[in-house]
């Protein structure tokens, strides 16, 4: 049997947009980091040889994920120093996959989750015409700020149209990073005779592509299954939900205690150690992690709560993905992400919906953008503690270490390490009786 091509998984680039979340890779939407659940999904397709591609900051994290991989997979890590785009990161793989037998290279990206679908029809494509190149089309009826692929009557791609706007689009098949190029040694010479030109952008990638395409056979895979993009802190959101929806039935751990009294409804996964108590209401789709406390009257529903949390007496979850180390009283957290070790005292509330109902804004790298979404709570970043009382605004980012003081209504983000209280004057006075 032939050798499936090297898989290439780009996770580097710059990752600024997703603040204050740290890194991509690491995130868990279950038992296991992203970058790991992804890898043993590769390894049931088949794949063995493994080029990823980081950077400098998360090298070291991916290296940790790697050594929790089991089996025989060859991974490699390589790094592309600076985010100059995906030519580059593409070139910083040449020396391991020049080694590999099979000149193919199928090149993913870590933060893109997609059925297994996809990839088998991406294989079964390569397998039935070797020497041609395929590239996913993802079927989308509305328009997508995205690339579009250039169809032309025979079937074949002859071109990729960045964001061309709604009335200018060549199809409705937006290209998903699921590449697999027949012969990786080409595609690097194309690359750096883009890098030679000293052409201005960062799209060396697209750009040797279209030169490729006129002379060599490239093709088009449509997909319309699953296909969630983790660019943005907000799509944590998204992909919760995508694991939340392989939840089947209840998987609850011989070692959980859930009450009497208590409520499991639905597809509900409650993980070792974990403790369910009178009154309390999980209701699916929901993961509730190892050690998680789940106190009495609470509600958990549509949510993600992961590892040795505390979700305190009457407080409410909803649509949120809470990671490891959060603690929780008396509380609201609605269409809210919480990266680890979030103190989030009693009667604080994430408000989620503008008085007009509107898609809610929020601020990526000093500008404004809307969310797409039409409930968004916060984002609230690693070690923040947020004082009694406390309300964020639909959209707020709240960053690492932040303490934010009692009773204070949080309309604007806040960075990392930074404190936020109101100034009040207590008064005492004697009333004269």
């Amino acid at each position: 049997m032939a050798s499936l091509p090297t898989l290439v998984i780009l996770a580097g680039g710059a990752s600024s947009r997703m603040w204050p979340l740290r890194e991509k890779s690491l995130l868990r939407f279950g038992a296991e980091p992203l970058l790991l659940d992804q890898l043993y999904k590769y390894r049931t397709l088949g794949f063995q040889s493994i080029v990823i591609v980081g950077n400098p900051t998360n090298k070291a994290d991916i290296d940790s994920i790697i050594a929790m991989l089991e089996g025989d997979m060859s991974v490699s890590v390589v790094v592309q120093d600076e985010p100059i785009g995906m030519g580059n990161a593409l070139l910083q793989t040449e020396a391991v996959v020049s080694t590999q037998k099979n000149k193919a290279i199928y090149v993913t990206q870590v933060h893109d989750v997609v059925d297994y679908e996809l990839h088998q029809r991406i294989l079964a494509a390569h397998k039935k015409l070797p020497d041609t190149t395929h590239i996913a089309g993802y079927e989308m009826d509305d328009y997508f700020p995205g690339g579009y692929l250039r169809v032309d009557a025979d079937g074949r791609l002859v071109g990729i149209v960045e964001k061309p706007g709604a009335e200018n689009r060549p199809s409705n098949l937006v290209n998903i990073v699921a590449h697999l190029h027949a012969d990786a040694t080409v595609l690097y010479d194309a690359i750096k005779a883009e890098y030679a030109s000293d052409a201005p952008g960062d799209d060396h990638y697209e750009r040797a592509m279209d030169v490729l395409m006129k002379s060599h056979e490239y093709r088009v895979v449509t997909y319309n299954g699953e296909w969630n993009a983790l660019k943005y802190p907000w799509h944590v959101l998204d992909i919760m939900n995508y694991y939340l929806s392989q939840i089947d039935g209840q998987d609850i751990a011989d070692d959980a205690f859930i009450a009497e009294g208590a409520s499991v409804v639905g597809n509900v996964y409650i993980g070792s150690g974990a403790r369910v108590y009178p009154g309390a209401a999980v209701v699916g789709p929901a993961y509730i992690g190892a050690g998680t406390i789940v106190g009495n009257n609470a509600l958990v529903r549509n949510s993600m709560v992961l590892d040795n949390c505390e979700v305190g007496f009457t407080t409410e979850i909803a649509r949120s993905y809470v990671a490891d180390g959060c603690a929780m009283h008396a509380c609201r957290v609605l269409d809210t992400v919480f990266a680890e070790n979030v103190n989030f005292s009693a009667g604080c509330t994430t408000a989620n919906l503008r008085i007009d109902r509107d898609n809610v804004p929020t601020t990526v790298k000093e500008q404004r953008m809307s969310s797409g979404r039409d409930k968004f709570g916060a984002v609230i970043g690693e070690g923040a503690f947020l004082g009694v009382d406390v309300m964020t605004m639909p959209g707020v980012k709240i960053g690492q270490n932040v303490r934010i003081g009692p009773g204070t209504h949080v309309l604007k983000d806040v960075d990392d390490n930074h404190r936020v209280y109101v100034k009040q004057e207590l008064v005492i006075e004697d009333d004269g009786r």
